[in-house]
């Protein structure tokens, strides 16, 4: 997105509450384009996902020393690339016939693109540049595509908790008793999975105007919001997690999860940190992302921030 907007307004404008489709997979209207969609006007994205893991994983993640055994624990087929758990996180699901055509990508973090592609990039009719977009036709763009299931980049908490799903091994459409198998059988679970960390090095692609050729770095008030962001996401995440199953294993790794995003929210002033933490679900978590929108917190939470050179 080239201009940002609150979710909560984006909320506020269609009266619906976002539903996220995770790792590109298809749902009965909607389903992924793939990739190489996103390039014909993402051009500098595209090649930045390029040089990720998550590209590269496509041909390598299959080959993994352990990938047999956490496949087989997962259950259903041996091939990763159509085992109905596997394919959740670790491909792009594309087309109507939902074919495992690529790692994770653009529409993994975005939502699968069927139904928003051509609202999401309409000015305001055939010719209307971007430049010129009345201000009553964007608010209506960004609110029609957010309603299609398009997660635009502003939605930061959104992203982040697509993220802390497959990183955190707690997608909600796979059974405790199934995450905590493929944990024994040797998948990685990595508690201290970071938001900042994470998303600023490799796969970091920020191209706004008014300098769209250069991938921009974020100031320290938007890392301290966006760290926040990660570890309300992360608490939400491993509470939900940890009710799903009763192994001792996986409940340890999830217990992981919650203390150290407790340690960061706990460091935050914001009344409505102190909720998260002693109410850790969806509402309250964007009720905090909410109250920071405008809040410089680096003072707050800076000294916590990951150092740039260990970015992944």
């Amino acid at each position: 997105m080239r201009r940002g907007i609150s979710p909560y307004f984006i909320f506020a404008v269609v009266g619906l509450a976002l539903t996220i489709t995770m790792g590109g997979g298809a749902g009965a209207e909607t389903f992924a384009l793939g990739a190489k969609v996103c390039k014909e006007c993402h051009q500098a994205e595209y090649e930045v996902w390029e040089a990720t893991p998550h590209f590269s994983s496509f041909r390598q993640v299959h080959k993994a020393d352990k990938a047999k055994a956490i496949v087989a624990a997962a259950g259903g087929k041996k091939n990763m690339k159509r085992n109905e758990t596997c394919v959740l996180c670790h491909y792009t699901l594309q087309g109507e016939k939902a074919r495992a055509k690529s790692g994770p990508s653009c529409e993994s973090c975005h939502g699968a693109a069927s139904a928003w592609k051509d609202v999401h990039n309409d000015y305001g009719g055939p010719g209307v540049k971007r430049d010129d977009e009345s201000s009553a036709h964007h608010a209506e763009r960004i609110a029609s595509a957010n309603a299609a299931g398009m997660i635009w980049p502003s939605q930061k908490y959104d992203i982040a908790m697509n993220c802390m799903t497959c990183h955190g091994l707690a997608h909600p459409d796979v059974s405790g008793e199934t995450l905590a198998a493929m944990l024994g059988a040797g998948h990685p679970l990595n508690p201290e999975f970071e938001l900042v960390r994470f998303s600023q090095g490799a796969v970091r692609h920020r191209f706004y105007p008014p300098n769209v050729t250069e991938n921009a770095t974020m100031s320290e008030a938007e890392l301290a919001r966006l760290f926040i962001e990660g570890q309300a996401a992360k608490l939400v995440s491993a509470t939900s997690a940890l009710g799903q199953s009763d192994d001792a294993t996986y409940r340890a790794a999830q217990e992981q999860r919650i203390a150290l995003a407790s340690a960061v929210l706990g460091a935050v002033s914001a009344a409505e940190a102190a909720a998260l933490i002693a109410d850790p679900t969806d509402a309250n978590a964007r009720a905090l992302v909410e109250a920071i929108a405008e809040q410089d917190l680096s003072g707050e939470v800076g000294s916590l921030l990951p150092a740039a050179d260990s970015y992944k």
